[in-house]
């Protein structure tokens, strides 16, 4: 882990303390699901305080505020939804989002899937860049 990294994956955790309330415990939930689907994830504080997870591009990032917790996946209008997961930024062409409220429960097999699905949409768009750019 590079030295930016810990310090974003500093920064995430006194997010997570400094909420210390539901908000917390529900970043710290999906951020324990997001690396048991990307082990290799990497962490970033962008943005002036939002914690963001990528892998080849952006995964999503993760949002709070006072009545939700939000995580908008960066190419989620081209992921396949099949759990229904997405119920924010629906209209947008590319991003989508899942709002998190108090004392909601998160299918965590889907939420898995979907992040796996994302990590392979990007690279997808990575390995078509390249080969634009080799031809």
């Amino acid at each position: 882990m590079s030295e930016r990294e810990t310090d974003a994956a500093k920064l995430i955790d006194a997010r997570i303390a400094e909420l210390g309330d539901w908000r917390g415990e529900t970043l710290a939930h999906v951020r324990a699901l997001i690396r048991k689907a990307d082990p290799d994830v990497v962490e970033e504080w962008k943005w002036r305080g939002v914690p963001v997870w990528s892998h080849s591009g952006i995964i999503c990032t993760g949002e709070t505020y006072k009545a939700v917790v939000k995580l908008t996946f960066a190419k989620g209008a081209s992921l396949a939804d099949p759990a229904g997961l997405f119920n924010a930024s629906l209209e947008g062409n590319t991003r989508r989002a899942i709002d998190i409220g108090e004392g909601a429960e998160i299918d965590e097999a889907a939420f898995v899937a979907l992040v796996r699905a994302a990590m392979d949409a990007n690279a997808t768009t990575r390995s078509a860049r390249k080969k634009r750019g080799k031809a």
